[in-house]
């Protein structure tokens, strides 16, 4: 049988698919870099190697979710005409963060990113991020500062609530989130 050597970007990149998945299961704090490699099916050694240390591989793992984020965002940003308004515009890109929403791992990693932000390192990087995709919003859809704030929350309040499972896909029923998401004029309409 033939193997098929892997270039390095190629296991840059399963490594970083088993960081996210780790990252998504054990946060930032309980992750070890050996499990990573064992997921990814090198040696931890290696991992450093790729990626330097714990630290700059959930980084690269925070910056997939916001790169994901930010283009789901430009992908929806296509329907977007000339006639649209700014607020139909937020309904438009909500509709595209509910496919985010459909990824659990990236969307752990997201809110994982958010709880190690007192890592001074990750705190920056997160922030920086999370500003960037404010001023996408913004830029995509022509709103206002606080429909922008508005739709932000109400991503974040759908964030929580697929995490917690009571929306997305294998929700568990729950009177309350129901009533939260049937909710007209939300932005996931």
């Amino acid at each position: 049988m033939t193997r098929v050597r892997m270039s390095a970007s190629e296991r840059g990149e399963q490594v970083l698919q088993a960081a996210v998945a780790a990252f998504a299961e054990s946060g930032y704090a309980a992750t070890k870099t050996d499990e990573i490699a064992r997921l990814a099916g090198v040696s931890q050694p290696y991992v450093i190697r790729l990626f330097g240390t714990k630290r700059d591989l959930f980084l690269a793992a925070t910056d997939r979710v916001c790169d994901r984020i930010e283009e789901i965002f430009r992908a929806e940003a296509r329907q977007i005409g000339p006639h649209i308004t700014p607020q139909e515009a937020l309904r438009i890109l909500g509709a595209g963060y509910a496919a985010f929403l459909a990824d659990r791992e990236l969307l752990l990693v997201q809110l994982h990113g958010f709880s190690a932000s007192s890592d001074p390192a990750i705190g920056d990087d997160v922030r920086n991020r999370f500003g960037r995709i404010y001023q996408l919003i913004r830029e995509l859809s022509g709103a206002s500062v606080e429909d922008t704030r508005r739709f932000l929350a109400t991503g974040m309040l759908f964030a929580v609530m697929a995490a917690m499972q009571v929306a997305g896909p294998n929700a568990i029923p729950q009177l309350w989130a129901t009533e939260i998401l049937d909710c007209p004029g939300d932005y996931a309409d």
